[in-house]
């Protein structure tokens, strides 16, 4: 990921990045492949025997540029070292997500979809009794 892909073009990758993109008034362009996107949608729909559903967290994600692991990650098994930190350009994991946050939403998204159906809305667990 380019800092500039997020509004920050002096900024190194994800280092140092501390708060979600803010009124981003038009949608970001982060070169996602959407032929991938369409691809798994258009199989989900035609599974016949399993019923899927497709939740697309792409775009709520996409503005989440402080919820990367960046220089506080491992690589082989192994914390990155002094040297490898001073190089982000090279070492910061600005791919994969760290905890708590953007993971934490996709699963209560999901743990929210499950309950919504599974139970008629007026039986719905987590909501008070009327």
């Amino acid at each position: 990921m380019s800092p500039a892909q997020w509004g920050n073009p002096n900024g190194i990758k994800c280092v140092k990045e501390t708060l979600p993109v803010l009124n981003y008034t038009k949608p970001l362009d982060l070169n996602h492949d959407m032929r991938m996107y369409d691809l798994v949608a258009k199989v989900a729909k035609n599974m016949k025997n399993v019923p899927v559903s497709l939740i697309d967290i792409t775009r709520m994600s996409d503005y989440r540029k402080d919820a990367h692991t960046s220089l506080y990650s491992i690589r082989q098994g192994k914390l990155l070292t002094p040297e490898q930190k001073a190089d982000p350009q090279k070492y910061a994991d600005c791919i994969h997500w760290c905890l708590p946050g953007v993971p934490d939403v996709w699963n209560q998204i999901l743990y929210t979809r499950i309950l919504s159906k599974s139970s008629p809305p007026s039986t719905h667990p987590s909501l008070p009794p009327q």
